[in-house]
């Protein structure tokens, strides 16, 4: 919404992080949260994960995961990382020697827990291989996973078991002079993982990766996903987000921009505020929303585009997008540009139109911040 200011009533105030670099992502800090997702492909077919990777970063995924459970998965990603847009992480479980092949071959992180790794001598080859070649790593702390003698202790997952489990990951790597570190600890208990989370943020200054593991299927996970990373992004807890849903990674991306577009946290590509739809809509507000999502998916620039089927709130919609459409009689509609009513069109010819003004004010934007860039 480039036209209207700012109101201190939309600001979140970021929790105060350490910035660190995941390849040339920067993730902490003052940047901007960044959206990653996860190959579910076997690793070791190079060019089915790729295909993957690209479709993901065309979406604008920031980061890309990949699962090394082998050597074959570890060879591979050698050409997976020289040709992947976006950074990879290489999600490592236990063995330490998968995580030192993964450094080796280009993982720009490395997703561990240093503790399920082996024994001191182990942790610091891995420790070294990261240094050596530029990684980070993220200790990933998970509810169904955590360690025997935490669950002795508290009898179940909890809270305070998963923030000590990530404590005591933490110290492995500060003890070993290692900084370049986030952290996450995900669950699928929308209550437990946002507990876990808020206490973790007081107990460490380190970059925090937010999730709600093994959230469910597109409809049931996104919404699950956005009341959990929702509820943590508005308490300015949160420098990165990966929505696990059981769908195509795709959607996983596009989750996860719309909950950072919904909180205005971030901005990529169009957002449509649109009705519900009554019987008040002068044309088909529904499919009408639907074509237009389709349509303008290449567009990258961030605008607000509203989309509404009578005159009630219509022009109050409108005063707040940068372009907008609202619904009146005998077959036609009212165009507005930057708030304010431009001209009339017909429902018939509206979607094209829309797409025509959406595309010219994309390349304006674009210009103007090329030139500011100059």
């Amino acid at each position: 919404m480039s036209h209207n200011p700012i109101r201190p009533w939309r600001n979140i105030d970021r929790r105060k992080s350490r910035q660190i670099m995941v390849g040339n992502v920067p993730v902490g800090g003052d940047a901007p949260i960044s959206v990653q997702t996860m190959t579910n492909t076997d690793t070791s077919d190079v060019r089915a994960t790729l295909d993957q990777i690209l479709r993901a970063a065309d979406v604008g995924a920031d980061i890309v995961r990949v699962s090394t459970p082998d050597e074959a998965s570890t060879r591979a990603l050698r050409e997976i990382c020289r040709e992947s847009p976006v950074p990879i992480v290489a999600d490592i479980h236990f063995h330490y020697k998968r995580a030192i092949e993964a450094a080796e071959a280009g993982a720009a992180c490395l997703r561990i827990n240093p503790g399920n790794i082996g024994d001191a001598a182990r942790v610091r080859e891995v420790i070294k291989a990261a240094k050596d070649h530029g990684c980070s790593i993220r200790i990933g702390v998970n509810a169904g996973s955590l360690e025997k003698h935490l669950l002795e202790k508290y009898g179940e997952p909890c809270p305070d078991a998963m923030v000590e489990s990530g404590l005591d990951h933490i110290r492995i790597l500060q003890d070993n002079d290692f900084h370049e570190f986030k952290i996450s600890v995900k669950a699928s208990d929308v209550f437990l993982a946002a507990a876990a989370y808020q206490q973790l943020a007081e107990a460490t200054d380190a970059p925090i990766h937010l999730g709600i593991t093994e959230a469910g299927g597109l409809m049931s996970g996104t919404v699950k996903s956005a009341v959990g990373l929702g509820n943590l992004l508005w308490m300015g807890i949160g420098d990165t987000i990966r929505v696990s849903l059981s769908a195509d990674l795709v959607e996983e991306v596009k989750v996860g921009f719309e909950i950072l577009k919904g909180l205005g946290l971030r901005t990529r590509g169009v957002q449509i505020i649109s009705c519900p739809s009554c019987a008040r809509q002068g044309f088909d507000v529904i499919k009408t929303v639907e074509i237009l999502e389709k349509r303008l998916e290449h567009i990258k620039t961030p605008m607000s585009l509203s989309i509404i089927g009578c005159v009630v709130n219509g022009p109050g919609e409108a005063l707040m997008t940068d372009i907008g459409f609202t619904g009146g009689g005998a077959g036609s509609g009212m165009v507005y540009l930057a708030g304010k009513q431009n001209h009339k069109m017909t429902n018939a010819q509206m979607v094209d139109h829309i797409v025509e003004l959406v595309e010219k004010r994309a390349a304006e934007i674009e210009t103007t911040q090329s030139a500011a860039a100059e």
